[in-house]
């Protein structure tokens, strides 16, 4: 979809909607107790203020993303988007004033931003489907990968429909077929297409001006660490193994502390009703420990509330499916909303793992997945995190290949201000089911086997 004028126009609609409705409560009530003098002075910071924060943090959750993202889930983004910010501006209202001011006149219009932000989404996701033209796409697909090509069309075909119209499908060996094509689609899709093929396709691509997509090998992913060394004459990419902001470390590891520490009084109520949920539901522990692998190979003991039956990997590792029966009723509730990971905050303060990083695997999948994928282990470089970036742009299932390339991502752009976003991504994952889809029978019962085959 290269006209992009509807969405912009939603984009600026959503924008003049949500900030002139706390313009309004702002003005009519708010201000009057935030600023007691400069009234005017205070009204234009304030509404400046809301602007700033909605807007950054909406570009953050693809609040905009109408296009390309579900109704529901465009929605979500926009509400925690316009909520954050007005919470945020009304607790300055209650510190400049010293005291407490009236919630409900803020939290209705909450809620009359709510309304509006659907309405307006739908309408235009509405008109966008009805009315905007896929973009015309020829799929390039590398030799060997038609077991993954069916599911990537069905993905882009279920998802993406009404914006890729997969009009054409080759092989990367049919060049001169490629070439005879080109000129009458608008975008070009590489999936799993060899390196030589890759770079004779996008020069193609780049002569005939044609948006193209491809997915990072792990050289590319590298490169994203490097920096330009202007030594010569001729440009050089420096790669240091090394992190080379180490003072970052400290800050994050005192952040970690810090955070880890409120979480754990903050969320104390939260553990209390989940332990005595988890003990009545079947009288068994409500803790469940396993060996998990961080920073260098390191081992330590993970520890979550227990979700499944006492007995569940009494025949070996097997990673959960949909609809899974060890699954308790309890268990099922708190893997939706991920109470289930919260008492790792107890390995956050310990510093055995870092609130934003890698997903720690179990030892016997860190040993299985570096056999299969020898550059798996460059994980273990940085110490794994409560959550990350495969946590928020990935699923529970997500295949350990892309896994692995989401966590070199954030590998070699970390940083605290990613760390930060990071965080707050997670919020809106913790509303996402999808995100905790589980594997299917196949791929659970073939881990289960080549767990009990490396364990025997």
């Amino acid at each position: 979809m290269k006209d992009k004028r509807i969405t912009n126009i939603a984009r600026i609609t959503l924008i003049l909607f949500n900030v002139g409705l706390f313009a309004l409560v702002w003005v009519s009530y708010y201000n009057d107790y935030a600023w007691r003098t400069h009234k005017t002075r205070g009204i234009v910071v304030s509404i400046l203020a809301f602007y700033i924060l909605y807007h950054w943090l909406a570009k953050l959750y693809r609040g905009y993303a109408i296009a390309s993202s579900p109704v529901e889930e465009t929605v979500l983004s926009q509400f925690i988007s316009f909520s954050i910010a007005d919470l945020i501006l009304y607790i300055s209202s209650v510190l400049l004033h010293r005291d407490y001011v009236n919630v409900w006149p803020g939290a209705f219009i909450v809620v009359c931003q709510l309304v509006g932000t659907t309405l307006i989404v739908w309408i235009s996701k509405r008109y966008i489907l009805a009315h905007v033209q896929p973009s015309s796409t020829l799929l390039v697909c590398g030799m060997g990968t038609q077991a993954q090509l069916g599911q990537f069309k069905r993905q882009v075909e279920g998802k993406l429909a009404h914006l890729f119209s997969l009009d054409h499908v080759v092989t990367e060996d049919r060049l001169e077929e490629i070439k005879s094509k080109i000129d009458g689609i608008d975008t070009v899709m590489l999936m799993g297409v060899s390196p030589e093929s890759r770079d004779a396709l996008i020069h193609l691509c780049l002569a005939h001006r044609k948006t193209f997509y491809f997915a990072p090998d792990f050289i590319d992913i590298i490169c994203r660490g490097c920096e330009v060394a202007n030594y010569l004459d001729t440009p050089l990419l420096k790669y240091d193994y090394t992190y080379s902001r180490q003072r970052n470390l400290i800050i994050k590891r005192a952040c970690d502390i810090v955070l880890s520490a409120f979480f754990l009084v903050v969320l104390s109520p939260v553990f209390l009703v989940a332990a005595i949920a988890i003990k009545l539901e079947d009288r068994g522990p409500v803790f469940y420990f396993q060996d998990r692998v961080t920073l260098d190979g390191r081992v330590f003991r993970i520890v979550k509330f227990r979700s499944m039956i006492v007995d569940a990997e009494v025949h070996g590792a097997k990673p959960a499916t949909q609809d899974d029966p060890r699954i308790t009723k309890v268990g099922r509730f708190l893997r939706k909303y991920r109470i289930d990971e919260m008492p790792q905050f107890v390995n956050v303060l310990l510093g055995q793992m870092s609130l934003v990083g890698p997903r720690p695997e179990r030892t016997l999948h860190e040993t299985l997945y570096e056999q299969q994928l020898p550059d798996f282990k460059y994980r273990l470089r940085v110490k794994s995190g409560l959550t990350g970036y495969a946590q928020v742009y990935g699923k529970y299932n997500t295949p350990p290949e892309d896994k692995l390339k989401m966590d070199m991502l954030y590998i070699e752009n970390q940083s605290l201000l990613l760390d930060f976003q990071l965080i707050l991504l997670t919020i809106k994952i913790m509303f996402k089911s999808e995100a905790t889809e589980g594997f299917d029978e196949t791929q659970s019962t073939n881990i289960n086997k080549q767990d009990r085959k490396k364990a025997g």
